[in-house]
């Protein structure tokens, strides 16, 4: 039995399809233009934004069982993959 939980090197399907869908191409500066953010703060900022993302575009139904999706997000790897990108 395989007990291995990751998803194309990531921590997990949710993880890999939000960063994929939502944040590909995301340019972290358009949102703090003047320092960098640190990891605590951009991946609360990450999750925010998602939700924001998905309450904007779906029915409440919906939206209840997205968010319950990217509850399994790490939030602090997207956001590290960010700032890895910005270096």
């Amino acid at each position: 039995m395989n007990t291995n939980k990751t998803y194309n090197g990531w921590t997990n399907y949710a993880t890999w399809r939000i960063n994929l869908e939502i944040f590909d191409g995301f340019d972290i500066l358009d949102f703090y233009p003047d320092t960098e953010p640190n990891l605590y703060e951009l991946a609360v900022f990450l999750d925010e934004y998602t939700q924001d993302v998905l309450k904007e575009n779906g029915n409440e139904l919906a939206v209840s069982y997205a968010l319950e999706f990217i509850s399994n997000v790490n939030w602090s790897e997207i956001a590290l993959h960010l700032i890895g990108e910005k270096k």
